[in-house]
């Protein structure tokens, strides 16, 4: 595999946290001495509000670490129309802090249709006509001003419990937005969780692969997904996401065929662990470094 492109990075997912705030989650100072003590030299930033979010401040935290910024995630709900501009401007704060960090990738996380702590549905499974019309061109819209004004990439991230999450509404998806201002982060725990193949997916749209999350799924949890109906959430609940190589997709000839691509790309790690107890993600986050070091996957000195 032709990993030498890639860079491998870690996110506060795979530490627990969901929330800017949440007294359940992992301390932002403990998350940041794990990282680096699990061996990861990239992080993303987590939600908003997280992390510091005082350009300074922050710089001074990540420095004294010796860690860099891959990106940072936000949320929007461009399927519901009218709300473009606010959706808009809620991620101007967001792109201004990746900029002075140095970043370039923000991760677009769709609304979901069930509730992410109860699982209560919230809207129906299917976008109407015109809530997908909405969503591909205020994405399209979204990721052409990003462009613009901040040089900042948007990768939108398909998700379980989203509008966006079989292989099929990947496709649809991608072939509905403009491929100059939207690609893909490549979420393949989250495209095995929902019966999709990932490796059709960077067959078809090799160009449109921007961004990479790395996280396997179980396979009994997805049975009792399938069966009980359950919600994302519970299913994470469960243990829905694993370390691997315990669950899917397999990882070598996901990465094989990533590096394949033969572009730089983050391939950041996301475990889905919320909530969990303090002592358990950096064990976890260390075994999985390693696996991936152990395919050639590692950290590189610069990316952009």
């Amino acid at each position: 595999m032709a990993l030498d492109k890639m860079t491998l990075g870690t996110a506060p997912d795979s530490w627990g946290v969901w929330h800017a705030d949440d007294p359940v989650q992992t301390p932002w100072q403990r998350y940041l001495d794990e990282a680096v003590r699990a061996g990861y030299a990239w992080t993303e930033l987590g939600p908003y509000g997280y992390l510091p979010t005082d350009p300074a401040r922050l710089r001074d935290e990540l420095d004294a670490r010796g860690l860099k910024v891959a990106g940072q995630t936000g949320f929007a709900a461009l399927h519901r129309p009218g709300t473009f501009d606010e959706a808009m401007a809620a991620q101007r704060p967001i792109l201004e802090l990746i900029v002075a960090m140095g970043a370039r990738h923000f991760i677009y996380l769709p609304e979901l249709y069930r509730d992410d702590i109860t699982g209560e549905h919230l809207e129906p499974y299917d976008l109407s006509a015109d809530g997908w019309r909405s969503l591909v061109d205020g994405v399209s819209r979204m990721g052409r001003i990003m462009a613009e004004e901040y040089g900042v990439r948007l990768v939108f991230h398909p998700h379980a419990d989203s509008h966006v999450d079989t292989q099929e509404r990947v496709y649809r998806f991608l072939d509905d937005t403009d491929p100059r201002y939207v690609s893909t982060c490549l979420d393949v725990g989250h495209i095995a969780y929902c019966g999709g193949d990932n490796l059709a997916i960077i067959d078809r749209y090799p160009d449109r692969i921007g961004y990479v999350h790395l996280k396997q799924a179980s396979p009994e949890i997805i049975a009792q997904v399938e069966k009980e109906s359950l919600s994302f959430a519970e299913a994470v609940r469960r243990g829905a996401m694993v370390e691997p190589p315990a669950g899917v997709p397999d990882m070598p000839p996901v990465l094989d065929a990533l590096g394949a691509l033969d572009r730089e790309l983050f391939a950041v790690v996301e475990q889905d662990l919320y909530p969990c107890t303090p002592d358990v993600p950096l064990p976890i986050a260390t075994r999985t470094r390693e696996y991936f070091n152990g395919l050639g996957l590692g950290p590189r000195p610069s990316i952009h």
